[in-house]
């Protein structure tokens, strides 16, 4: 019975039955698309910073961005790279500096003379070659001592082109990393911000839903009383009904699609998904300063972590290419030692070495050209990218701009929709009160104004998303992105 009330009302209106449901699609849509994991994308991932409370956990903007800042897996895998070539660069320090190192051993030892060639025969020999060729006495082939001794190493690389330039490649890498770690801090932002910007939004239908769905119920309770006293058709009161209907079905719709983009927040953050979370502030709503593409693109230029990184990539390489080039050079080094040992307890008796090294290579040539054409490649390559970045940061500013006029324009036509709504809905249910007009008015009315406060809303998300996508492309989202917000 209740389908064949269905049907009645969307033969009766069609088109408010197609706004309904087209609004209850597009939320199941957004809904499937967002199923992201942090195996495809690591900034979707976080370590759990601490289990589960009984309490409520009150969360600002800025809360969440410092959870994810401390937290985001994405980010921790940065600072990772970051200390693994830190690491890299102390390793290559250690070829400038000297290398000292202390052995020494003692120990009970013996030796077979015969086994190292010595015999009668040949101490007789020997013997013949001393002074008045007095024999030898008796020498057993069996010895015995014991043997303590120490030594100090000491070596060092006074001069070695690769060395050198190896030194100068590690230290630009090393900045490499710690503007990708950057780079991944504004990353986290971005996804941190969205989220927290997507949860206030769909907070925001939720209320708007049960705004509706409040608004559909005084409908259905008037017309039913009305249709009790017979002044109202039988069709009013299934429009009324199926009106609160699909507007729960929106409600559900909402409230699912909230508590799911919660778990998205709270996984990129490190908050247990069980945990209880209430986000405390209101989706922010400001004008933003008038930029020209040049202005923001010089800002980029400036700031851009990414493209700093790739200029010291550059620079690496070019230091590998140095090095390799500089291998047809000479090495010198310095290597000495003092040590002492004691046998059988019979004194102490030093020993010591000190030595220079010149050695360069005579003829590797192929293997050098290789080498340096290899390096000359990976320069090329690089400074390409950087080209590219340069074009491709113009692109993005511009881009961010236009999205950013855009979306604003988007929110100034939703709010005069909603404002419209609102006065359209008010006329009609004026009308209906006053019996000039039956609820199908009234009905269209209705989702017209909950489609209208759907877009009001989705197209305030827009703009604060499009603001931060903005500050992203210039470089500056974690330092300014309350400024661009409006907070």
């Amino acid at each position: 019975m209740k389908l064949r009330h269905h049907l009645s009302f969307f033969a009766a209106a069609p088109a408010v039955a197609f706004l309904v449901l087209a609004q209850i699609a597009a939320g199941t849509a957004r809904a499937r698309a967002q199923n992201p994991t942090s195996a495809a994308n690591p900034f979707w991932g976080s370590v759990t910073a601490q289990p589960v409370t009984s309490g409520t956990l009150k969360l600002s903007l800025q809360g969440a961005l410092r959870r994810g800042l401390s937290n985001n897996l994405g980010l921790k895998e940065a600072e990772n790279s970051e200390k693994a070539l830190h690491g890299e660069r102390n390793q290559a320090l250690q070829e400038f500096l000297p290398t000292i190192w202390l052995n020494g051993d003692t120990g009970y030892h013996m030796y077979n003379l015969a086994a190292q060639g010595f015999n009668s025969t040949a101490l007789a020999e020997f013997a013949a070659l001393l002074p008045g060729g007095k024999a030898l006495p008796n020498i057993p082939l069996i010895t015995r001592d014991y043997l303590t001794e120490g030594q100090i190493h000491f070596s060092q690389i006074l001069f070695s082109g690769p060395v050198i330039q190896a030194w100068k490649a590690s230290g630009a890498a090393e900045e490499a990393a710690r503007l990708n770690k950057m780079s991944a801090r504004e990353e986290v932002v971005q996804q941190v911000a969205t989220a927290y910007l997507r949860t206030i939004a769909d907070q925001s239908e939720v209320d708007n839903a049960m705004a509706l769905v409040a608004e559909a119920q005084v409908l259905l309770d008037h017309v039913h009383a009305a249709h009790e006293a017979g002044t109202a058709a039988n069709l009013d009161e299934l429009r009324a009904r199926v009106e609160l209907e699909a507007q729960q079905q929106a409600l559900i719709t909402a409230e699912n699609r909230q508590a799911k983009d919660l778990i998205l927040l709270k996984r990129e953050i490190g908050v247990d998904p069980g945990q209880q979370v209430e986000l405390t502030d209101p989706a922010p709503y400001s004008d933003l300063a008038e930029q020209t593409p040049e202005e923001a693109r010089a800002l980029a230029y400036r700031c851009r972590q990414d493209y700093l990184s790739l200029q010291n990539q550059a620079i690496e390489y070019k230091a590998v290419h140095a090095a390799y080039r500089s291998e047809r050079l000479p090495t010198l080094s310095f290597n000495s030692y003092y040590g002492t040992s004691t046998v059988n307890g019979a004194g102490t008796h030093g020993n010591w070495m000190a030595m220079g090294t010149l050695s360069f290579p005579i003829f590797r040539e192929a293997r050098l050209r290789g080498d340096e054409d290899a390096s000359r490649a990976q320069v090329h390559a690089v400074r390409a990218q950087l080209a590219d970045l340069r074009n491709q940061i113009d692109e993005q500013v511009r881009t961010a701009l236009l999205d950013v006029n855009a979306s604003k324009k988007l929110v100034d036509v939703a709010q005069s929709n909603v404002d419209l709504a609102r006065r359209a809905l008010s006329d009609e249910t004026d009308r209906v009160n006053a019996g000039v007009d039956d609820n199908l008015p009234l009905v269209t009315a209705q989702a017209t104004l909950a489609t209208a406060e759907s877009n009001l809303v989705e197209s305030l998300y827009q703009y604060n998303v499009s603001k931060l996508g903005l500050a992203r492309a210039a470089g500056v989202l974690e330092q300014q992105y309350q400024a661009y917000l409006g907070q």
